[in-house]
């Protein structure tokens, strides 16, 4: 009987190939025009690396915000420290009389002395003018021994070096807060762009992995159209030629173990050979024509039997 494969295969899977050629190059020309639009050309690998710029960022973000923190703390222990020190202290101190107000006083004392002499070769001690003059030689003497008691005090002084430390220092904070305080912002606004960056190629990545996905698949199916067009081509040349073109599609094996076990064969087989045995002695038994019993005799002849001899073979033979 001659054997014939069905025709028509050949240009079915040419149709596919084309068919499936062109998918490929829609997906092919799919994937480029993403690429060159979004201006990516591995958007995973982008993807990746501006998270690792986001994570860093958002590390150095913490350690400004840490530092600022510190400067704040700083600032306010500098600012209660700078309104307990004094701005200026005392560095030198020198006592001295004063000998100009001493000699006035002096003389003035000695004037009034001499007034109160003068009054008396004229007037009673209880006269007014000599009690005037009386009082105002003691308001005089009294000058004089506060004068003598609180010496004239020459002070120098000059600014505090502790004082101008902290107000350095408290200058300093101020300005590095200043300067923290921009970093903290412009980092801030880094990281927002970053975070929005890396979430932009996050989503390019996924459809970037779709399209690649789907030139992938048109590529294997593109190959697999290929491959079973040379299969029928080939096919169609053997059947040109009367060539029988078989080939196994699984190679036989031999079983590890047998169909049927030796055990149960053997008991089948025993018991097949007790039942046929039986069986036979019943059938041998049973057409065999010779008398074994007088019944039997009684009954096949009609008369009775008056006696019976037992022979070799029946112990009640006739």
């Amino acid at each position: 009987m001659p054997v014939r494969r069905p025709t028509g295969e050949t240009d079915f899977f040419q149709q596919q190939v084309g068919q499936s050629r062109r998918t490929l190059q829609q997906a092919e020309g799919e994937l480029l025009e993403f690429s060159r639009d979004e201006g990516v050309v591995s958007a995973a690998l982008q993807r990746d690396s501006a998270l690792a710029t986001v994570t860093e960022t958002e590390a150095n973000y913490g350690r400004i915000q840490v530092s600022l923190t510190e400067n704040e703390q700083r600032i306010r222990s500098l600012t209660a420290q700078l309104s307990v020190l004094p701005d200026r202290v005392v560095t030198q101190v020198r006592s001295s009389d004063n000998p100009q107000l001493q000699r006035e006083m002096k003389g003035k004392l000695l004037e009034l002395q001499l007034k109160r002499t003068e009054l008396l070769t004229k007037f009673q001690p209880s006269y007014r003018l000599v009690q005037e003059v009386d009082r105002q030689i003691a308001e005089t003497k009294t000058a004089i021994s506060a004068e003598e008691q609180s010496p004239l005090r020459d002070q120098t002084t000059d600014q505090d070096p502790n004082h101008e430390w902290v107000k350095a220092e408290l200058v300093k904070a101020v300005v590095e807060k200043n300067g923290l305080e921009a970093r903290y912002a412009a980092t801030g606004s880094l990281l927002a762009r970053l975070r929005q960056t890396a979430q932009t190629l996050g989503d390019r990545a996924v459809h970037q992995e779709a399209l690649l996905q789907e030139v992938k698949a048109a590529e294997e199916q593109y190959l697999f159209y290929i491959k079973k067009r040379e299969e029928a081509r080939v096919g169609d040349a053997l059947d040109q030629q009367n060539i029988l073109n078989v080939s196994i599609a699984e190679p036989p094996a031999e079983p590890v173990l047998p169909a049927h076990s030796a055990l149960s064969v053997g008991l089948i087989g025993l018991l097949s050979a007790g039942t046929l045995s039986t069986g036979l002695v019943f059938a041998a038994d049973y057409f065999n024509p010779a008398f074994r019993t007088p019944d039997e005799v009684l009954a096949y002849l009609g008369s009775p039997v008056l006696a019976s001899l037992p022979t070799k073979d029946s112990p009640e033979g006739l």
